[in-house]
């Protein structure tokens, strides 16, 4: 168990600024061995923060991607049907042939499943749960509260090792108190500027602190106007990228090109509208 400065420094290693809030968060994660819910707006890197983990631990990363309509085979298990049909045809008139179909032979694993059967603890992501519906919700329960599934041909089948549960929500509906009760949470912002700053400069080669600063304060005077979709983590990144790549040193020296490569962090038409050239160098006159 490392305790929170431990955690943070861990997961800068592995690329992730982390604040004093996740640390402690991922730290009582470990300490409890429960899930962590992280809930937060599309692109402020919650998703990042399990495969941060899985560097941190050295493990297997498995990753649930839940969408409308993810039911449990799809999540859990699955039979191979295509072999145990050739299976049936060829022991024809075996009285045991229906048993040994529906053995462990024939199964094919899903990301839960596999999770708890890994001998190595994985990292268990499972990302945008607000997308699943109500009734898969119901059906992690289980998993989540005794680390167990259950398949009713094989019975139940416990963890051979406690997987470290990540879950994620973009907050596009209300989870259950059922679920949110057998998690850890925490609430994933946007960075402040210093944070920002430093992730900058941890993901984005040849970005030197002055240029990354300004960066992260223009891009804190973007998230303030009215849009759309505010541009995220990852669009600071890319943006940041773009920047290095073209050789901007410093943002006031290239103002023509800070606009033009706002497409980077302006992900809509209207957005993109909104931003204009005299908006930019408003925003930009406010950069130190």
């Amino acid at each position: 168990m490392k305790g929170r400065d431990e955690i943070a420094q861990a997961l800068a290693a592995s690329g992730y600024i982390a604040d004093a809030d996740l640390a402690t968060a991922v730290s009582l994660m470990q300490l409890l061995r429960r899930p962590l819910l992280l809930e937060g707006e599309a692109g402020v890197g919650k998703t990042e923060v399990a495969k941060a983990l899985a560097k941190v631990h050295a493990t297997e990363l498995i990753r649930l991607q839940c969408y409308e309509g993810l039911d449990q085979s799809s999540a859990l298990y699955e039979w191979n049907y295509q072999r145990q049909l050739l299976a049936i045809q060829a022991h024809r008139g075996t009285d045991s042939i229906e048993d040994q179909v529906f053995s462990e032979k024939y199964l094919l694993e899903r990301p839960l499943l596999a999770a708890i059967r890994r001998p190595k603890a994985p990292v268990l992501l499972i990302d945008e749960i607000d997308r699943a519906d109500d009734e898969f919700e119901a059906f992690l329960l289980e998993l989540l509260s005794d680390f167990q599934v259950s398949i009713p041909e094989l019975g139940t089948i416990p963890a051979i090792t406690i997987p470290h549960v990540v879950l994620t929500s973009n907050g596009t509906r209300e989870l259950s108190d059922a679920l949110r009760r057998r998690c850890l949470y925490h609430y994933v912002d946007y960075p402040d500027v210093d944070r920002e700053t430093r992730i900058i400069l941890a993901r984005v080669a040849g970005a030197s602190p002055s240029l990354s600063l300004q960066i992260a304060r223009m891009v804190e005077g973007v998230r303030k106007e009215e849009l759309r979709k505010v541009p995220g983590v990852a669009e600071t990144l890319d943006w940041a990228a773009a920047l290095v790549g073209l050789d901007v040193r410093d943002l006031h020296d290239a103002p023509e090109t800070v606009h033009e490569t706002l497409v980077c962090l302006l992900k809509t038409h209207e957005d993109r509208a909104r931003v204009t050239p005299e908006v930019t160098q408003r925003l930009l006159g406010r950069v130190a």
